[in-house]
């Protein structure tokens, strides 16, 4: 699928890790925090998933018949700017003999109502479109929780989300500005809670103005 939006191709030092739109998605802050000031802190969370992606990455390449697998495959999109590293990229041979990739990406929790996560999956595809000149319609996500694979279509809906997320995180890094927090559940599940501090920073923040004001 063709974006005459995105005309032009970033230079190597200006591509994103692709993980940032997922990051960006669940929290345009967070997203900052990380990729503007540099900040991490690693909790359960963030630890299992690492473990998780770590076994992934030690596993040889292996051969199903006609699936051919490979593991941590280095990719990129200098259309959209994004550099990263697919867990799992299975070929499918086709009937004509060509080979098809099928991204797959791994994930600690469950499935999410948003499209974080789809959204970091459909960016894998669009860099293996790129790279190999084929077209991809679907892949899959597999979940730690509940040990299933979750197929994900990509349809014109979802390409032009991630587009959209892709262009969203390269201008929030250009602009070296943190957004304000906004507190919210999904604070609590964050690795960089007590960095970001989102209660703390907004009374603050409302006390400041109250003074100004005053």
């Amino acid at each position: 699928m063709d974006n005459d939006e995105f005309n032009k191709n970033y230079d190597e030092s200006d591509l994103n890790p692709i993980s940032a739109l997922n990051q960006y998605l669940y929290c345009p802050r967070r997203c900052a925090l990380i990729h503007i000031e540099q900040l991490w802190d690693e909790n359960l969370f963030t630890a299992e998933g690492r473990i998780m992606h770590d076994k992934v990455d030690t596993t040889n390449r292996e051969s199903r018949g006609n699936v051919r697998i490979e593991y941590a495959v280095p990719i990129r999109s200098l259309r959209l700017g994004l550099i990263g590293k697919a867990d799992v990229v299975e070929f499918h041979r086709m009937d004509d003999g060509i080979w098809i990739p099928f991204p797959v990406e791994y994930k600690r929790g469950k499935p999410k109502i948003d499209d974080c996560d789809k959204v970091q999956l459909c960016a894998q595809a669009i860099c293996l479109e790129e790279m190999l000149n084929v077209e991809i319609k679907k892949g899959a996500l597999y979940y730690g929780r509940t040990r299933r694979r979750e197929d994900v279509v990509f349809d014109e809906k979802l390409w032009r989300e991630t587009e959209e997320a892709a262009r969203k995180v390269h201008d929030l890094i250009e602009s070296g500005t943190t957004p304000k927090p906004e507190y919210s559940k999904k604070c609590k599940k964050c690795s960089l809670y007590e960095l970001c501090m989102p209660r703390v920073s907004r009374k603050v923040g409302n006390y400041l103005m109250k003074a100004v004001e005053e």
